[in-house]
């Protein structure tokens, strides 16, 4: 299952940097760039409570690999656009928001499956390893991507994601694991209605979900707008793009296996805001930076405050919900996790426009500080966990 999602979290992001790159070329535009994972992200904020439901009911196994298929098809059909010269920038964003529609089912039933693969003792080492093997990807992805780009050309980074998703096909197909969920009467609605009671009655499960929201809402842009730094800032060109995220990826493995080595320890509210300062100071220090190896230095450091706090705070939501609400909690997490990110990338593409990337990033830089100040001496339920 590891090997199987990290081949697919490989292909992902090799498309992402080909994407993200023709996109910016193509339109020359901020917004546009900024567009196109909030396009992924609409479906998810708007259909992830009906996945949840739906991962608690049906057997998750096969809703992921609906999801995967549905995926799949899309970097196919983007395949072929650009190897016939005919793409376009809303080819793209179509896909995007086609895509976001199969992960609006197929994340609560990921995120509610990996908790059953292992015994709650090792939840918070499954989670954290979870991490790092999609964050192995922000590296591999990345520098596979540059050089599939300068040696083979574009076509070849979404044809190698679209042939990515046979792996966890494949792999989902040999777990043994099953879920069988009990047959139920209740409506969807009814079921809804249960999984939000639940988050709001579990009171630092209500303050775990909106720090999720706020996080990514602040800390998500700082890796969308890599290609206006590299390209803009720096004058560079996409190997730069590449190197941007392959350092934020290092940084992001070394704070998945620290969290994942300190394992099921106590206080982990206390650690994840502490880490969320320092990922506000890092994204500060590369929002203002003009030396190349001053930023590289940034990256890591955010990389590895981001994958912490993220690894940290999604291992104490796992570790509060039962199994029998894991599908219905984890999409209302996955909902505030995904719509911060919408939301932060649709904002901060309007304020770029207005301001610049710079000033943007440096102001949420702050902010992201602020926040994890505030929830460690005002508002305590997270940093007592």
């Amino acid at each position: 299952m590891w090997i199987g999602a990290c081949t697919s979290s490989i292909g992902t992001w090799m498309q992402m940097v080909a994407q993200g790159w023709l996109i910016y070329q193509l339109s020359h535009s901020a917004f546009l760039l900024a567009l196109d994972p909030v396009l992924t992200t609409v479906p998810i904020f708007l259909l992830s409570l009906v996945g949840g439901v739906a991962a608690d009911r049906m057997e998750r196994r096969h809703l992921l690999m609906i999801s995967q298929y549905i995926q799949m098809a899309c970097a196919t059909l983007l395949t072929f656009l650009v190897g016939f010269g005919v793409i376009r920038v809303w080819h793209m964003l179509s896909c995007s928001l086609v895509v976001g529609f199969a992960q609006a089912f197929g994340g609560p039933a990921y995120q509610a499956l990996i908790p059953t693969l292992v015994d709650k003792e090792d939840m918070p080492n499954a989670i954290a390893l979870n991490s790092m093997q999609f964050n192995s990807a922000v590296i591999v992805g990345p520098a596979l991507s540059a050089i599939v780009l300068a040696r083979f050309g574009m076509t070849w980074c979404f044809g190698l994601n679209a042939v990515s998703f046979l792996a966890p096909v494949i792999a989902l197909g040999m777990l043994h694991v099953r879920f069988l969920p009990a047959k139920t009467t209740e409506t969807v609605y009814a079921s809804l209605k249960q999984g939000l009671r639940f988050v709001w009655k579990q009171g630092s499960m209500a303050m775990l979900i909106l720090l999720a929201f706020s996080m990514t809402f602040l800390a998500v842009p700082s890796r969308t707008f890599l290609p206006v730094f590299a390209k803009e800032i720096f004058g560079r060109q996409a190997g730069t793009y590449a190197m941007f995220l392959s350092i934020s990826g290092i940084g992001s493995i070394v704070g998945a296996l620290t969290v994942a080595g300190l394992g099921n320890i106590r206080r982990k509210g206390r650690v994840a805001l502490t880490m969320l300062i320092a990922l506000g100071g890092a994204i500060s220090v590369f929002a203002v930076s003009r030396s190349i190896t001053l930023s590289y230095v940034a990256l890591f450091f955010s990389g590895a405050s981001m994958m912490a706090v993220f690894a940290s705070v999604n291992s104490l939501v796992q570790l509060i919900v039962t199994n029998e609400m894991r599908g219905r909690v984890m999409s209302v997490y996955n909902l505030a996790f995904r719509g911060g990110m919408m939301a932060g990338n649709l904002v901060a593409g309007w304020l770029v426009v207005l301001f610049s990337a710079p000033i943007v990033l440096a102001a949420n830089g702050v902010a992201l500080a602020a926040m994890a100040v505030y929830f460690l001496l005002g508002q305590r339920k997270v940093a007592e966990l």
